[in-house]
């Protein structure tokens, strides 16, 4: 497996468009390769790791999982992803294979907020491993805090949530991108209701108080 270290951010400007005619800045919520068919992403994907376009590449492996593609291909094409373009892949893409992702994006879509404010949701991917449950949970928590500050928080010890202290794994930013700076009031309500949608949809979940 290619080392998947901490990301960077790409130096200088993106193009917001690329040349395929779609926009590989869109959030991974709107799903722009939704209409393309599978040997349309695999031709892109291709494409994108020959040229290092980790952002293209996130949107190609994205739709793939989300449409239900076999863990082993998924965890493929991030490792060369991985290995090719990685300090273009947007903050968005996992860095594992999550079976339960496609339900995690269904049920944040699910929700939106009334007003603007201060606050942001975020889940946090936990390791379950040592659960009959596993190997994955997530953790639903909102905070005046940009989510990956808020992350680096909780792995500090810093008002921590004991799960996310040590099992915390990593910052699954895509499925609540629409939730950011957000009222108080909205933050407090969907925080609530998205943790209860998820134990509905029986994922193993923590936080969401």
């Amino acid at each position: 497996m290619a080392h998947r270290g901490k990301r960077q951010r790409a130096s200088g400007t993106r193009r917001l468009r690329a040349a395929r005619g779609w926009d590989a800045s869109a959030t991974p919520g709107a799903r722009p390769l939704a209409g393309s068919s599978r040997e349309a992403l695999e031709a892109q994907l291709s494409q994108a790791l020959l040229r290092g376009e980790g952002a293209c590449g996130a949107h190609c492996i994205h739709e793939l999982w989300m449409r239900g593609e076999f863990a082993a291909r998924i965890e493929a094409a991030l490792d060369a992803l991985w290995s090719r373009a990685a300090s273009s892949i947007p903050e968005w893409l996992p860095m594992r294979h999550i079976e339960w992702l496609p339900q995690l994006y269904e049920a944040a879509l699910g929700f939106s907020a009334a007003r603007r404010g201060r606050y942001n949701l975020y889940l946090i991917l936990l390791d379950f491993a040592d659960r009959r449950r596993g190997p994955y949970g997530v953790y639903v928590g909102m905070s005046h805090y940009p989510p990956a500050q808020r992350f680096e928080q909780h792995k500090a010890g810093i008002r921590a949530a004991g799960s996310v202290l040590r099992r915390g794994v990593e910052l699954l930013s895509g499925p609540t991108l629409h939730l950011q700076r957000i009222s108080r009031t909205d933050a407090l309500r969907i925080e609530a209701q998205l943790a209860d949608a998820l134990r509905d949809a029986g994922l193993l979940v923590e936080g969401g108080h």
